[in-house]
């Protein structure tokens, strides 16, 4: 499997000729989703989900198709009607060849004013990526690689670490890191490096590595 970061939380999956692409919001890339057979988001927040982004695939492609939580799909299934699939916590579904399992249901607390929105996270072929979109969520299965938001409104880095930790991953790569600055990068990677409890790697965007 070819996993390809793109600007912020947006990743490229590719496996046996077939491409499957995770979050392509308003911060990444214009044509970050175009080639894609299958779409997952996560939620609503317009660095995850942009409609724009999507357009530009699902023109490209009469094929591809998005699959994605309700309050997404409610946004947009009437502009790509019968190509949006709508999925919640425990779902398993199969996309450009990959075999997705759904978990998690709310956004991380940004705020306690702040009312939590709905928020899922996708397991891509049994546990070799997790996705968890804006959450801390920990699936019920081991993960070989997880796609960890380093940097966000809704987190600190005690929160990072102690993710990390939890989910016990063999190895993870920075993703929701388009807010952060060259500057921050070396304390991010030193102290998640140092305390995280596993590899932790960064990939700029268009770097791949290979699962």
């Amino acid at each position: 499997m070819k996993l390809t970061k793109k600007i912020h939380a947006c990743v490229r999956l590719e496996k046996d000729g077939r491409t499957l692409v995770i979050d392509p919001g308003g911060f990444c890339e214009e044509d970050a989703a175009v080639g894609a057979e299958a779409i997952l988001v996560t939620h609503e927040h317009a660095d995850h989900f942009n409609e724009a982004r999507l357009r530009a695939a699902l023109d490209a492609d009469p094929a591809t198709e998005i699959w994605t939580l309700k309050s997404v799909a409610d946004k947009i299934s009437s502009a790509f009607p019968g190509r949006v699939h709508t999925v919640g916590h425990g779902d398993t579904f199969e996309a450009a060849g990959f075999d997705i399992q759904v978990h998690g249901e709310l956004h991380a607390v940004i705020h306690p004013d702040i009312p939590r929105i709905t928020n899922v996270g996708y397991l891509i072929d049994h546990g070799r990526v997790f996705h968890p979109g804006d959450a801390f969520t920990v699936p019920d299965q081991p993960v070989e690689t997880l796609l960890v938001p380093v940097m966000a409104p809704w987190n600190k880095i005690a929160e990072v670490i102690d993710y990390l930790r939890e989910v016990g991953p063999q190895r993870a790569y920075d993703i929701h890191d388009a807010l952060l600055t060259d500057l921050a990068w070396p304390i991010y990677e030193g102290q998640i490096g140092a305390l995280g409890g596993t590899d932790n790697l960064r990939l700029t965007p268009e770097e791949y590595a290979t699962l």
